[in-house]
């Protein structure tokens, strides 16, 4: 004879007094699985406390950690498409981002603010992948431009958050015309000598990386990014081979000499700090007399 009795098996809560777990409470790293609270995983900036993998994250998520106490002031809040070619695919095109802009609270696919950062002045552009695709239309290239010119004029860094798929197809010619206006931009601002930094994460591609991505004083990405022009499945269907292991992540372009340094989205607002501090312009004014002093000073013998 058993010397225990089983007296009920299974669950015996009734079913009235079951409840769901509430959504939002937990994340699971879509790398390595890792179950953590989302409280922190957004202490850890949306990182993987085990694996690094960094989740994306959209142009606020950035503001909030980069801007000291999450303050700033956004620039040309309220621009948005219009429809110069009366482009119509699956639904027309003012339908589409009007439908896109109620589904995400944002006006178009980039954001763009300055405030201080680690006490120091900084212009922000980020773009956010959810609209559309983060593509780069008018709108995307005007703001960016805009955001550039206020940099120029009141002389304070420059830094670029760029996660896109590339031109918007809606916008044809006008899309592309935007890689060379804030091409044109930042040759403007390398000519005042106002410091660029461009942070590529994850995708970087089409004509995004064809453009302003590339044009960074210093070219830095997150951890993992996909960075590229053509995505891999068309690069490999057109040249008839097997892509290198890691085509196209952040690391391989370092190896090749694309990026200047890979940097962790925790230690970001603290490299940017260190970065920018050795390149701080100096006010125009200063650097007319700083001549002059070089001139006057007596020479060693």
């Amino acid at each position: 004879m058993a010397w225990f009795k089983r007296v009920e098996k299974g669950i015996v809560t009734p079913t009235e007094q079951k409840k769901e777990t509430p959504d939002g409470l937990w994340h699971k790293c879509q790398e390595c699985k890792t179950v953590v609270t989302m409280a922190e995983h957004k202490r850890l900036l949306y990182v993987c406390g085990n694996c690094n993998y960094h989740d994306r994250i959209d142009a606020a998520d950035y503001f909030e950690f980069l801007f000291d106490h999450g303050q700033f002031t956004e620039l040309d809040a309220n621009l948005t498409s219009g429809d110069p070619l009366h482009f119509v695919d699956t639904k027309e095109y003012p339908k589409r981002v009007a439908a896109t802009e109620r589904n995400t609270g944002l006006k178009d696919a980039v954001r763009s603010a300055h405030g201080l950062s680690a006490g120091q002045p900084l212009v922000v552009a980020a773009m956010d992948f959810k609209f559309i695709g983060g593509s780069m239309g008018s709108v995307v290239g005007e703001k960016i431009a805009r955001a550039i010119d206020f940099a120029r004029q009141n002389r304070i860094p420059f830094l670029m958050i760029s996660r896109s798929g590339g031109a918007r197809m809606m916008e044809a010619g006008y899309s592309l015309m935007q890689m060379a206006k804030t091409s044109a931009k930042l040759a403007l601002l390398s000519e005042a000598g106002v410091p660029y930094v461009s942070l590529l994460t994850d995708p970087t591609t089409g004509g995004v990386t064809a453009s302003f991505a590339m044009l960074g004083d210093f070219n830095i990405a997150e951890p993992g990014a996909l960075i590229g022009f053509a995505g891999p499945r068309v690069i490999k269907e057109t040249i008839g081979k097997d892509l290198p292991k890691g085509f196209q992540s952040a690391e391989f372009v370092l190896e090749h000499g694309f990026l200047d340094f890979i940097v962790d989205r925790r230690e970001l607002k603290q490299r940017l700090a260190d970065l920018l501090g050795m390149l701080r312009p100096a006010p125009a004014a200063a650097v007319p007399e700083q001549r002059e002093a070089r001139r006057t000073a007596p020479k060693a013998h």
